[in-house]
């Protein structure tokens, strides 16, 4: 994953890659690519629940029961304190629906998780070094390059301001195709 971001994010100033657990990571916010529902038992998620208590999750699951929607759509996202002196806030950011590897892959998925996410770490300015993880790339299974360039053009997006115009329809469909080649645009 990091040769991917690196092959992105190399000239980002603001942006540091490091690869390791995120325990030893030195972030304030942590960014949990769970799932709708707010099930955090799986994979990076479990990992965090046992490090910042598995009452998080409770917590999750009533703050996406209390949206209109009953569940947090992909391309949205939560902050959470997490009464953690060390990481204080968890961004909640799903990937997908529900846990599952079907589909994921040739989703633009981990580009709308990155935009939330950054839409949301922006909004706390308590939080000022966000952990984020590889979206998609686990049990999502989608191709690193590919999640590292979804990642990076919601970052451009979000961070840097260079927002989309697409003065055609067509143009919409193509820049959606560049965020994952392995996508079909039409079935028929």
């Amino acid at each position: 994953m990091i040769d991917a971001w690196n092959l992105h994010f190399e000239n980002c100033a603001d942006v540091e890659l490091i690869c390791a657990d995120f325990n030893a990571i030195d972030c304030d916010t942590i960014v949990s690519p769970a799932n709708s529902f707010g099930f955090m038992d799986g994979g990076i998620d479990y990992a965090i629940s046992d490090r910042l208590g598995w009452d998080l999750q409770d917590r999750l699951q009533e703050m996406i029961h209390a949206l209109p929607e009953g569940e947090l759509l992909v391309g949205k996202a939560l902050l959470l304190e997490t009464g953690d002196a060390s990481i204080p806030f968890l961004i909640s950011a799903p990937t997908m629906r529900v846990p599952t590897n079907f589909n994921i892959s040739t989703s633009i998925n981990a580009y709308l998780a990155m935009k939330a996410t950054l839409i949301v770490a922006r909004s706390n300015p308590a939080g000022q070094r966000v952990a984020i993880p590889g979206f998609c790339t686990g049990t999502g299974g989608m191709n690193r390059e590919i999640a590292a360039g979804q990642m990076f053009a919601a970052y451009q997006e979000i961070v840097l301001g260079q927002k989309m115009r697409f003065p055609e329809y067509g143009d919409a469909q193509r820049y959606q195709w560049r965020l994952n080649t392995e996508s079909l645009i039409w079935t028929h």
